[in-house]
């Protein structure tokens, strides 16, 4: 195996007490058929395990609709407190490493230098990490919790009703709402892509292991990682990965398939469906085969653009005003409601904890190698602190920003009488929110523009990890290997959505996020381990 793009700086840690040469002699790979750089046995597991699920999918439909439709309420239902007091972990260890001395270690060594411009890094992480997610919620979420919480307080804990006045009040319901919607999409989710990405970073550019998940567990497992203790943590990072992925791509389907219906009469239903998802796949396919500067770092810099445009069109034709500080109003509504949101126990709303956030912190943990290993690739050269204040921070503010502009916008359209706005399916509210301003024709199929673009890079760099899971670390594999596993993730998504459509999806989703919650909380203790070893204080020249 290749071991170009992950050298061990001079001076390494003793932590790692096996050179990187037999780390790469214990993950076998060889070529297979097809130029298939296969990882024996990781590959062939995960890759049998999904062929054998999309084949009984669609052999049987109605049976795998019940199983799915049985398994998402049973697993947030019994594990939900597991969810909640991970996320609440990752967030504070997080934290901790912005303010302590270990904040200043460098990625790659106290010699290392940035690979991509802040531009360009913080567009692949960004796109990576949530774009389709801010399109379909970004304004069907705050209206949720706005209404309920308006009608009877169901969008939030049920003690809040009575002690905010939220039931009948306007005001309080909008701040509650908001807070609620922030923090799924605030500091929590990217607290958990920040610990992932980082471990994978610090134990890869630091330490020369391979670029794999097992390789943040060597403080723990010692060299029982390049066996099936390694093994069995690689396969539940390609399923988690697959899965979240396909949920993703099956949330981009619907809001792309109920936008081109709503601009230009193309019906809604799965055919319309598994077409975009194969054109999109396509598409995919075609920036997998540019690479990662050229295709992942090209589309995701053009959504970036765009996104910013959409948003900026929204705060300036919008109620601006209303925008700007309730921007601020929110920062503070979600610091007010925040320890209540994120308490783990004896938890009385269990539409909230379970409907929503346990889902959330599933489908934000199943990301977590892909959006993880992805960023891990970029952040070469940074400083821990550097990238945990750019990875946990900044897009938390900026998705605070865009759930203010989209969501503030949509309460404020429905409190003026817009009742469309609430009235219209989850995937269909961004677009109503936009008919009501100016350029609706323009605005909304932008909108449509990004989706698509978001479901692209999102199965592009999901395939480039996933292939350097399954090569062993490698980040150089044969490219029909990409190929693969970029078609594959296309076919999952196809699958589940004809076996139970989008709650199949999720239930698939959360089913895996489960595992990876628990093996996520030993790689907390890893990471510390492994920063404790390094040399602090120093930046490169």
């Amino acid at each position: 195996m290749s071991d170009e793009g992950i050298v061990a700086p001079e001076g390494a840690s003793d932590i790692i007490d096996t050179d990187y040469e037999i780390g790469q002699d214990n993950i076998q790979t060889q070529v297979g058929p097809f130029g298939l750089d296969i990882h024996n046995p990781v590959f062939l597991i995960s890759g049998l395990a999904i062929i054998a699920l999309v084949f009984l999918t669609l052999a049987l439909p109605e049976e795998a609709a019940n199983f799915f439709g049985w398994l998402r309420p049973a697993v947030t239902s019994t594990f939900d407190w597991v969810f909640l007091l991970a996320g609440d972990i990752f967030v504070l260890v997080a934290l901790a490493l912005i303010v302590t001395p270990l904040g200043s270690v460098r990625i790659g060594g106290v010699d290392a230098k940035p690979d991509y411009s802040y531009t360009g890094w913080f567009a692949m992480l960004f796109a990576a990490g949530m774009g389709i997610g801010l399109m379909f919620f970004g304004v069907s979420e705050p209206i949720s919790h706005y209404s309920s919480s308006l009608a009877e307080g169901a969008g939030a804990p049920d003690s809040w009703a009575p002690l905010a006045g939220a039931v009948g009040n306007e005001v309080e319901a909008r701040r509650l709402g908001m807070a609620a919607t922030i923090f799924h999409w605030g500091l929590h989710p990217w607290a958990i892509y920040a610990i992932v990405g980082l471990s994978l970073a610090l134990f890869a550019y630091n330490k020369g292991l391979p670029l794999s998940i097992r390789s943040m567990f060597y403080p723990i497992f010692g060299d029982r990682v390049w066996g099936w203790t390694g093994h069995i943590i690689d396969t539940l990072a390609v399923f988690a990965t697959l899965f979240g992925l396909a949920t993703s791509l099956g949330i981009g389907a619907e809001q792309a398939n109920a936008g081109l219906e709503y601009l230009f009469g193309i019906p809604v239903n799965n055919v319309s469906k598994v077409f975009l998802i194969i054109g999109i796949t396509g598409v995919a396919l075609i920036s997998v085969v540019a690479g990662l500067d050229a295709g992942v770092k090209r589309l995701s810099e053009i959504n970036m653009v765009l996104a910013a445009l959409l948003l900026i069109f929204v705060i300036v034709v919008g109620p601006t005003v209303a925008i700007l500080t309730g921007f601020f109003d929110n920062l503070l509504a979600y610091g007010q409601y925040l320890p209540a949101l994120s308490n783990p126990f004896g938890r009385s709303d269990t539409n909230f904890s379970q409907g929503w956030t346990s889902f959330y912190w599933a489908w934000w943990i199943s990301w977590s190698p892909f959006v993880g290993m992805f960023i891990a690739r970029v952040s070469r050269g940074r400083s821990v602190r550097e990238f945990v204040v750019c990875v946990l921070l900044i897009p938390s503010v900026v998705s605070v920003l865009w759930m203010t502009a989209f969501g503030g916008t949509a309460i404020t359209m429905l409190t003026a009488g817009a009742q469309t706005i609430a009235d219209a399916p989850l995937e269909l509210k961004l677009f109503t929110m936009l008919d009501e301003l100016p350029l609706a024709a323009i605005t909304s199929f932008i909108a449509i523009v990004l989706v698509i673009v978001f479901f692209v890079t999102s199965s592009d760099s999901g395939s480039l990890v996933i292939d350097t899971i399954t090569a062993g670390g490698k980040v150089d594999a044969p490219l029909p290997q990409r190929v693969f596993w970029a078609t594959f993730e296309g076919l999952v998504a196809i699958a589940l959505l004809l076996g139970g459509g989008l709650g199949a999806l999720q239930a698939a989703s959360v089913s895996t996020g489960l595992p990876f919650a628990i093996v996520l909380l030993l790689g907390c203790y890893a990471l510390i381990k492994g920063l404790l070893s390094e040399p602090r204080g120093k930046k490169a020249s």
